[in-house]
């Protein structure tokens, strides 16, 4: 399995619901869940450990049909569907004369716990930092953010706008100053070292066994999937000549598009489910 070692059991869980578990009605028994997992390398108790972490979370809540399993909470739909936005429609960078959404954001010291949830929600959520109370991204990520900070009670703190750059910083310098370049850069050279020769491995195959597919897929996916929360898709214009997300999207592009259907048919053959349609998801941001 080619994952990180670090990779949490919750956070492949969440990638197998994500993907697969939704576009098949959103329940799949624990039995099954555990076979799953186990071909990820992750045991039985591993497995009910992550699952009570995720029930206390209100991600998962438990429902028994032919056996005792798992069905994500209607709580999570928002989440899944902005993760499907984020992780599968952004993968083409901003256009530039879309503009920007700008929070700005004053929260009283009497509630400074909730200033750090608000910076860390809009650091998740792409944005860049121009100063303490005044934070930037593309402005296709309006929508998203709108709604998810509604969800998540924070939305009486801020002030979003809409706009275009006007002056007098050189803007590509400013961008870098707002956005930790490096440590994008470095997620990046790490996927695409880590997954690169996978793509290039499976060039050559004319076709991949549904469970070797599944091996590969989720783990990918998982590290993936951090990935468009860290970089919020600037448009090129502002970005290093040699800005390395570009290999990298190729990279999850192209495995993406080989792994993704043989991994859901090797789902629907060990659990039994079948495509619903009612859940329309392919994975999650949560």
């Amino acid at each position: 399995m080619a994952e990180s070692a670090t990779t949490r059991p919750s956070s492949l869980i969440n990638t197998i619901y994500g993907a697969f578990v939704r576009p098949c009605g959103g329940w799949v028994s624990i039995a099954d869940l555990i076979t799953l997992m186990a071909e990820l390398d992750v045991d039985a108790p591993a497995v009910r450990s992550a699952i009570a972490r995720l029930k206390k979370r209100g991600t998962l809540v438990g429902e028994r049909r032919t056996g005792t399993g798992y069905r994500l909470s209607p709580a999570m739909g928002p989440v899944f569907d902005e993760g499907d936005r984020r992780i599968f429609g952004n993968l083409d960078p901003a256009r530039l004369e879309d503009g920007w959404v700008i929070a700005v954001f004053s929260v009283p010291e009497s509630e400074r716990a909730h200033r750090h949830q608000l910076r860390s929600r809009l650091t998740w959520l792409g944005f860049g930092k121009v100063s303490p109370g005044v934070w930037v991204a593309p402005g296709r990520l309006l929508d998203g953010t709108r709604a998810t900070l509604k969800r998540v009670g924070l939305s009486d703190y801020v002030h979003l706008f809409a706009g275009d750059y006007a002056a007098f910083a050189d803007l590509p310098a400013a961008v870098s100053a707002w956005w930790d370049f490096p440590a994008i850069e470095e997620q990046y050279a790490s996927f695409t070292a880590r997954y690169g020769p996978m793509a290039a491995s499976l060039r050559a195959a004319e076709e991949i066994e549904p469970d070797r597919a599944f091996r590969d897929y989720v783990p990918m996916l998982t590290e993936w999937r951090r990935l468009p929360y860290l970089d919020p898709g600037l448009p090129t214009e502002l970005l290093p000549d040699d800005w390395n997300a570009v290999e990298a999207r190729r990279v999850f592009t192209e495995l993406h598009e080989r792994l993704a259907g043989p991994s859901l048919r090797h789902v629907r053959k060990v659990t039994g489910l079948a495509e619903t349609g009612a859940e329309s998801g392919t994975e999650t941001g949560a």
